[in-house]
């Protein structure tokens, strides 16, 4: 008889054993994606007059703007640097959210699951 079966069925035990590690994997991805979704990612541009705070759902939660940075007549520069600070809150994050989830999949691609 097969170990761990009936004869011919020793795949079994491991498929089992396979599906319950999937599960755990999906399992912790999920506490994972919510532990990201849950952090804060803070960038500034300019020196600091203009910062961006996004959160792990890549969305922006705060803006700051510094009076200083405020120029009737270089309105264009003012769009920049808010441009500048959220991309770079946002590369953050995703950066970090990749990063922490390649350490639960030891590097598996999954094809944009999180």
């Amino acid at each position: 008889m097969a170990r761990g079966g009936f004869p011919g069925m020793g795949m079994g035990g491991n498929m089992q054993q396979l599906a319950r590690q999937a599960q755990k994997l999906q399992q912790q991805m999920a506490k994972m994606q919510e532990e990201l979704d849950a952090r804060e990612y803070e960038a500034a541009a300019g020196g600091g007059v203009v910062t961006a705070k996004v959160n792990g759902k890549k969305e922006l939660v705060a803006l700051t703007i510094r009076p200083e940075a405020v120029d009737p007549d270089d309105v264009e520069m003012l769009q920049d640097l808010v441009l500048a600070a959220v991309n770079e809150a946002l590369r953050t994050a995703a950066e970090t959210s990749e990063r922490e989830m390649g350490k639960l999949t030891g590097g598996m691609n999954l094809g944009g699951l999180f």
